[in-house]
Parts: C-alpha cells; structure tokens; sequence
C-alpha cells in the first residue's frame, strides 16, 4: 500500500468520529498511542523477535481480546498504567486519556484499520510518510501550520551527510519534532562507521541522541519513534526533554537545527 493510501484509510475514520466530537487532534493522539502499541507487538514476532517491552496485559494482544465496554475500560486501564511506568515508557503515555468513548468505534480502529496491518513490515518511507500525512493534515486542519513537526526529508539527508556523526559524537538536536534529525544521525552512524564494539553501540544507544521539543505532544512522538527504533530503553531515563532550548545554552554538543 502507498503511503497516501495509507494515509487517507485512516483519515477517512476519523470523519466519523468527528461526528462524537472528536478533533483531528484528539484522533490522531489515539492513534499514536495504538499504533505503537501495534508496532510494539510486531517487533516480539519474527523477524523482529526482540524482548517484548510492553508489560503483560496491558499489550496489543489484551485489546484485542475484550470488546464492548470491557474494552473500553480496559483501555483507560491501560493508558493509566501505561502513564505510571518508569523511563521512556512512562513519557510516551504520560497524562494519556481514552477520548473514544464510543467502544464499537474504539474496536473498529483496532481491528479493522491499525491490526490488519503489518507496520513494521512497511518501507520505510512509506510508513513514515503514512505517520506524518496524518499530522500534516492536522496541522492543516487546526490552521498552525506544520512547520514545527516537518523538515523535507532531503534536506535532513543532506544536512547529516554534510556533518557527518560519528561514532562517540554526542548529537543534540534543540528543536527536535519528532526526532527526524536525530534518527537520520543514528541511521548514518550506524551505517557508514564500520563494525562498532560493544561500547561504541551502547554510547549510541544509550548517549549519543539528546534533544529538546516545546510541544509535550510532539515530544512523546519523537520518544515513540527513538523507542521503535531501538534507541534508549523503556526503563531508561528520556532523551527527549520538554522544553524551551533558547531559554539557555544547548551545550558543546553538535546541535542541528
């Protein structure tokens, strides 16, 4: 599938619960939350198999197990929980509340949209591009503008290659959105610096990537895409820090903007 097709299947859904009263907002909040749960469960099956980091009964499974109001419950049992955990983990669902009220409407999302499909398994550009046409959209709806999530992908391309990280550099993007510069740093690395030992890996997995979001909501995005990438731990301490970087000084750290 494209990833405009993906992009306007999901869309399309939330016309309709529009008509509950949620907003484009509230809609795409909810689908962050289920799609990295999705994704989660995705990365402990071949040919991903890895450590599952979800705690049990509050994973993609345990959704799709309950229906009707069972569900419903289960899902702000789940977002609370999923809040009070330590680490990475904890910040991706801080303050995270159920705005599907209707539990038919919250078990079609699940079941027929995000379940059928395999998004790990996706290219990609064509699952990032899918992730940020739906906040593209959003941004267009609520008339903000997107320029605080998005940098054309070309350009973060060019601008890593032209500064080229390597291993034991420490990367501080201050205005970081989603975190498309830092992921760009740690694919680039990873990529073009040769066979890394143990503790170059964990420098990178653990040190390397820091940045600074002022949007809380965006900020959870970027912590979601470091954690689907395999940067940082669930346990492990945030990278990723809510806050004005212009209010002090960033460091000595390689800072792209």
């Amino acid at each position: 599938m494209t990833s405009n097709g993906l992009v306007q299947r999901l869309w399309n859904y939330c016309n309709i619960l529009r008509d509950d009263g949620l907003s484009y907002g509230d809609y795409v909040e909810q689908l962050t939350y289920l799609l990295f749960l999705k994704m989660a469960d995705e990365q402990t099956k071949p040919p991903f198999s890895r450590p599952a980091f979800i705690p049990d009964r509050l994973d993609w499974p345990s959704l799709l197990a309950r229906d009707g109001d069972e569900l419903e419950v289960h899902y702000r049992h789940l977002l609370g929980e999923l809040g009070r955990q330590p680490g990475m983990l904890g910040v991706v669902f801080r303050k995270a509340q159920n705005r599907i009220q209707d539990p038919a409407k919250l078990r079609r999302l699940i079941v027929d949209l995000i379940d059928r499909e395999r998004w790990m398994t996706l290219d990609a550009d064509v699952k990032g591009d899918a992730y940020e046409g739906l906040l593209q959209k959003n941004a267009e709806d609520v008339k903000t503008g997107a320029g605080q999530y998005f940098t054309p992908r070309p350009l973060i391309k060019a601008i890593v290659e032209v500064m080229r990280p390597a291993p034991g550099m420490t990367i501080c993007d201050p205005a970081c959105g989603t975190g498309g510069f830092l992921l760009a740093a740690h694919d680039h690395i990873s990529r073009n610096s040769g066979l890394l030992d143990r503790d170059q890996k964990r420098q990178l997995r653990f040190d390397a990537l820091t940045g600074s979001e002022i949007v809380d909501n965006t900020a959870r995005l970027c912590v979601m895409n470091l954690l689907l990438h395999g940067i940082g731990a669930e346990d492990a301490s945030s990278p990723i820090v809510v806050d004005d970087s212009l209010k002090g000084d960033p460091g000595t750290a390689t800072t792209w903007c």
